[in-house]
């Protein structure tokens, strides 16, 4: 019998392989919950393939996750082509079993019917913790995502989140026409930010963090205290100043969200004339912060 080409399947762990079939049930459950619950049932497309099944769904009474999973079968062909076999198997899996859910469940949940704004801002809580639960683990629910990757081969000075943004944000306006309502819209726009901010929350929000360059003459008294007071690791990179010439050491530090005015009060103690650069962090893995090992798991 011919072996299946895929071998960095047939490596996984079957722990990491049940947790992560668990991860993409309950996501795809969620955000099951979330379209027939509130989003069809209250005119407020969700933005995407889904977006789409949502107003064809309106216009011809199809079933949203039959839709889901015909619009997607052009997008699977192009994913497997150009971004890879092993995306293209996970999105395939969790896109055919969240549209098989979407419609087993779609008789049985009483649907809401009240305010908008409650309508989207739930249908974008649940939508956005089950998306968060699929991506964790390294897959997507296809659509717009499969749509942005592919533009991103031709337009690579486009950042992958604008693209996903632009692609619904044409399905947002085309909800506007279908259901001739601009406030449908406009509360759809309120459901994708929503579930924007809880799928990043979940995603990154735990582990993501601040990064600090430091440039200042008491390198070695800010990284002690730092060490000593904090309990934090710094890095002491050597640099040379472009118009001076001089050479000094940089510190860089990695800290949480919530310790950041703790390091910079610490450093402005120290030097007031410090010059300090701040950036964001997704993720940040290791002592201190989680574990390299539990991102494998």
């Amino acid at each position: 019998m011919k072996k299946f080409p895929f071998s960095t399947h047939a490596r996984l762990a079957p722990k990491k392989l049940v947790a992560d079939a668990l991860f993409y049930l309950a996501g795809t459950v969620l955000y099951a919950l979330a379209v027939n619950i509130f989003t069809a049932p209250n005119n407020v497309v969700p933005g995407g393939v889904t977006g789409v099944a949502t107003l064809l769904n309106y216009l011809f009474g199809l079933p949203i996750g039959t839709l889901i999973f015909i619009i997607n079968l052009p997008l699977f062909f192009l994913s497997w082509r150009f971004l890879g076999r092993e995306f293209t198997v996970r999105t395939i899996i969790v896109t055919t079993v969240g549209a098989a859910i979407i419609d087993l469940l779609a008789p049985f949940v009483p649907p809401f019917r009240g305010d908008s704004m409650l309508v989207a801002v739930f249908g974008g809580v649940l939508a956005g913790a089950g998306l968060g639960l699929i991506y964790m683990r390294g897959a997507t629910t296809g659509g717009s995502e499969i749509v942005a990757r592919l533009l991103e081969r031709r337009f690579h000075h486009i950042p992958i989140g604008r693209l996903i943004l632009a692609v619904d944000g044409v399905v947002v306006a085309a909800a506007a026409v279908v259901y001739q309502n601009v406030e449908s819209a406009l509360y759809a726009m309120v459901m994708i930010f929503v579930s924007s901010s809880v799928m990043d929350a979940l995603v990154y929000g735990s582990d993501s963090g601040k990064m600090l360059l430091v440039m200042t003459g008491k390198e070695r008294e800010i990284a002690d205290d730092i060490l000593k007071t904090m309990g934090r690791g710094v890095t002491m990179l050597n640099a040379t100043g472009a118009y001076t010439g001089d050479e000094r050491r940089v510190l860089l530090v990695a800290v949480r969200r919530s310790e950041l005015y703790q390091l910079r009060t610490l450093v402005e103690e120290h030097d007031p004339e410090a010059f300090m650069i701040v950036t964001s962090t997704d993720e940040v893995l290791g002592k201190g912060f989680k574990s390299v090992q539990d991102e494998k798991n």
